[in-house]
């Protein structure tokens, strides 16, 4: 069993809930357990480093120096706090004068940042830990029935020269875990785009907008769902997915799902068990 410092975004222990609770039901069927870093605070978002960059590389030195503690990397759900806590960690690295400086305040509650321990997404996990064919060898309920539009949302793929993960212009590891899963992938173009979250509060007809072009290209080419590996691209996708496509004069609909959602479907367990009756859009 793989262990790893699961770290607890703000996001999830609010409003998407359903987030957490689907991963605990299927990890240790994958081999994995995510230890909840209760110790944890919040990482700032994508704001914080252009308000206080000290604080920003304080809390995020922080949070990775309690997964050094316990000797695991760090897992997040949450594409925001991914890009974030691994632009904080490069900052640290490159820079001995920002690490005593932060350590100096550490070590009043026994911390230390080290950079030893790597800041990684769930998906990269499935895919490079857990392993393709060892997840489809877990499959109890195939997705073959389904045409799934894989949306990858912004902070999972750039700036690439933080995440590196997957190549921005052409993501592949979504649809990968998808096909893993039985599902089929649909022909999708904006699955690298912006599904408009950061921008809500100050322009949200534009947010919407941008919101709605991704939806209604997905109803166009007949999926029959959404997954998104990130709770804020579900929050406006699900959440605002009505007034969107209201304003767009697009008059229809279609489910999000969460990346852990789509896993325990496949892996046998209920709607009901996953939580998904908590979104808005059925």
């Amino acid at each position: 069993m793989k262990r790893y410092a699961y770290y607890l975004s703000c996001i999830n222990e609010s409003m998407t809930k359903e987030v957490d609770r689907s991963i605990a039901l299927w990890q240790k069927d994958l081999g994995i357990e995510l230890v909840h870093l209760h110790e944890s605070t919040c990482c700032g978002g994508s704001n914080l480093d252009y308000v206080s960059p000290k604080h920003f590389a304080l809390v995020n030195a922080r949070n990775i120096a309690h997964a050094e503690k316990m000797g695991l990397d760090l897992v997040v759900s949450c594409n925001t706090c991914l890009m974030t806590i691994r632009s904080a960690k490069k900052k640290l690295d490159a820079s001995p004068e920002l690490r005593a400086e932060v350590n100096e305040i550490l070590k009043k509650e026994g911390l230390e940042y080290r950079g030893t321990s790597e800041v990684r997404h769930l998906l990269w996990v499935l895919i490079d830990d857990v392993g393709l064919e060892a997840i489809k060898s877990k499959v109890k309920v195939p997705l073959s029935k389904y045409r799934i539009a894989p949306f990858y949302g912004c902070h999972i793929l750039r700036p690439s020269t933080v995440l590196g993960k997957d190549n921005p212009l052409d993501p592949s590891s979504l649809d990968q875990l998808i096909e893993a899963l039985g599902g089929k992938t649909i022909p999708y173009r904006h699955k690298n785009r912006c599904c408009g979250f950061h921008t809500l509060l100050v322009a949200e007809e534009e947010s919407l907008s941008v919101a709605a072009e991704a939806l209604g290209e997905a109803i166009e080419e007949k999926a029959d769902f959404i997954v998104t590996p990130c709770p804020l691209c579900h929050t406006v996708l699900d959440g605002y997915q009505s007034k969107a496509l209201k304003q767009a004069h697009i008059h229809s609909s279609i489910p999000v799902f969460h990346l852990s959602e789509m896993v325990g479907l496949a892996l046998g367990y209920s709607p009901k068990e996953l939580g998904i009756k908590r979104h808005i859009v059925s």
